[in-house]
């Protein structure tokens, strides 16, 4: 219906605004301009209207996204921030057991060293004892070799007993 209107405005749009003579023709033109006026007006101002709602909806859906974007980096954020303290609280708590550990590796070493060294000690005691019984032997069976060898006859038991004792002493 709105198209038969418009037509019979542009026909009649024509039929007002031919030449014709006499008086002032202003009611003619403020009709054609009125018509025209009307006529742009029904032609642009639907898509004019569409166009700016449209252009206004992208910028909320824009300003939307925005701020979803930025409640997302915020939250983003605070996690990330928790993660951190979490991290830090594990590096005291790691660095506290790491030094506990270590005096527990260190005692225990400690007290392996002071045993080996007890038992190197006690090896050198029997070692030492040892050798000074084999040197005793040694010296006995020297005396023994060197008295018997000289004559046999003239030591009794007595003598060489006392030389032993000599010799040991």
């Amino acid at each position: 219906m709105s198209r038969i209107l418009v037509l019979t405005l542009m026909m009649s749009t024509y039929a007002l605004a031919s030449g014709h003579e006499g008086g002032t023709d202003i009611v003619q033109r403020t009709v054609n301009f009125l018509l025209f006026a009307g006529l742009v007006w029904y032609l642009v101002a639907e898509p004019a209207k569409n166009f700016f709602a449209a252009r206004s909806q992208g910028i909320a859906d824009e300003l939307e996204s925005v701020q979803k974007k930025l409640n997302e980096s915020v939250s983003l954020k605070k996690e990330a921030l928790a993660k951190i303290s979490e991290a830090e609280k594990f590096a005291e708590e790691l660095a506290i057991s790491s030094k506990k550990e270590n005096k527990l590796i260190n005692d225990s070493i400690m007290a392996q060293c002071d045993v080996e060294l007890e038992n190197l000690v006690k090896q050198d005691e029997a070692i030492k004892e040892f050798e000074q019984r084999k040197m005793v032997r040694q010296v006995v069976e020297d005396i023994l070799t060197k008295t018997l060898s000289q004559s046999s006859d003239s030591f009794d038991k007595e003598a060489m007993a006392n030389v032993i004792l000599r010799k040991v002493a």
